[in-house]
């Protein structure tokens, strides 16, 4: 029996009700099968893919377009967990403009349902540009 799509939504009301919330990291279609059928809530498509899917020495390398690769296979592959798209580096450090257009195309091109960023207070304002557009 299929399960219904995991909504921003759903995860809200687990954590509101201290229930655990599951996530586990997928970087192919075939990974995300397998993790979707574990009835998983939410996959990352993290810029660890870097140094375990492309051989990389580190994350900073990882490329916007090799994300969103990454990341249209993995959403493929799933019909109901939550997909994070983990932005790369450099993809919005620099400009407010160019992390909404980088953000808008994981959720567009590449079917992720968010997307992650890291940082502190310095990227306040790029979040907020986020999420205002959508």
């Amino acid at each position: 029996m299929s399960r219904k799509k995991v909504t921003i939504l759903d995860i809200q009301k687990r954590k509101t009700n201290n229930v655990p919330i599951t996530m586990l990291t997928a970087y192919d279609f075939t990974a995300a099968i397998l993790v979707d059928q574990a009835d998983i809530d939410l996959i990352l498509v993290g810029d660890s893919l870097g140094m375990v899917m492309l051989g990389y020495p580190g994350t900073t390398q990882v490329t916007m377009d090799e994300m969103l690769h990454h990341c249209k296979a993995v959403a493929r592959g799933t019909t109901a967990a939550f997909l994070v798209g983990d932005m790369p580096f450099l993809s919005y450090q620099a400009d407010i403009a160019e992390a909404v257009r980088n953000a808008g195309r994981f959720l567009k091109e590449a079917s992720m349902d968010c997307v992650k960023v890291e940082g502190g207070r310095e990227i306040t304002d790029t979040v907020r540009a986020i999420v205002r557009a959508g």
